[in-house]
């Protein structure tokens, strides 16, 4: 039987899924990618990491800028997949093309559907406090992460974990479930379940604003808060009229009014026990440990944090 797919993705997420489709018996026709990039202002391109991981594995790459339009749907179309997959690829698939693949399109998504629809899974799921996530495989259809399921895996997480770290668990592990959920369908197993859709949560994008540190929250919520969100957008506070981003912090349990320094040691009391912050970055400067920025700012206790 034909095994002739497609691969969409983008991010270093994307990347483990890619290297395991290409080290099973799957034919890859071609690798889509996001163009490249500015990284930052005024900055040269920059390629995604999944064009990267395609040049070096000598596959086929496209990287148009939008695929809703009849170039790229008469290519597809004309190399004729078995099935296309997509991981985290940052576009909308374009309704008819859904339908060109014998089995479809088939999405990785990082939580456990039908909770945590949308683009930030993995950040709302820390922020949430969730004791469990994981790696959904299903079909895509025109309402966002709706399509029905093809198979599932879950891991336990803890108040410790962050999204740079589950990022790295969740893309081995999407990367695994992925290759059962494509085993399943070219054995001719087609039981796709449909999502409960009166149980869908969706994790929409995080706004800057969202981003801002409420002290009046006890300190889990506000480290799940930091650790959901670094390394982007980052959870931040103001000090003195500038604006600060915490990467690392831990609970520390003392308490105070909340939004004010305990110590000299950047430990800031929350609703609940207080934030000790291990790692800081003042707005326009380098990331550093807390000692170290100490250094060059002295922050007395029961100073005023926004």
């Amino acid at each position: 039987m034909s095994k002739k797919i497609v691969f969409m993705g983008t991010p270093e997420f994307a990347v483990p899924s890619l290297k395991e489709l290409k080290n099973s018996d799957y034919e890859i026709l071609t690798v889509y990618s996001q163009p490249a990039s500015k990284a930052n202002r005024g900055q040269k391109l920059t390629k995604s990491e999944i064009e990267i991981t395609a040049e070096r594995l000598s596959l086929n790459l496209r990287t148009p800028s939008s695929l809703d339009n009849d170039e790229e749907y008469n290519f597809l179309k004309s190399i004729k997949p078995e099935i296309v997959v997509v991981v985290a690829y940052g576009k909308i698939i374009p309704k008819r093309f859904l339908n060109l693949p014998k089995f479809g399109f088939i999405n990785v998504h990082a939580s456990l559907l039908p909770k945590w629809r949308g683009a930030a899974p993995m950040q709302r799921s820390i922020m949430n406090l969730d004791s469990e996530t994981g790696i959904t495989i299903m079909k895509i259809v025109e309402e966002l992460d709706a399509g029905p399921v093809i198979h599932q895996d879950k891991i336990k997480i803890n108040e410790s974990v962050d999204t740079v770290s589950l990022s790295k668990l969740l893309s081995q592990l999407g990367a695994k479930s992925l290759i059962k959920a494509m085993n399943k369908i070219f054995k001719g197993d087609t039981s796709f379940k449909e999502q409960n859709h009166k149980e869908a949560t969706y994790a929409k994008k995080i706004s800057k604003e969202e981003a801002k540190i409420n002290w009046n929250q006890s300190a889990k919520i506000v480290l799940a808060k930091i650790n959901g969100l670094n390394p982007n957008p980052g959870a931040w506070f103001n000090y003195k009229n500038e604006r600060y981003k915490i990467w690392k912090a831990k609970i520390i349990n003392t308490s105070g009014n909340p939004g004010t320094t305990v110590d000299e040691m950047l430990t800031v009391a929350c609703a609940e026990q207080s934030i000790k912050i291990l790692e800081i970055q003042k707005e326009g400067k380098s990331r550093q440990q807390t000692d170290q920025f100490l250094l060059g700012n002295k922050i007395k206790i029961d100073e005023s944090i926004d």
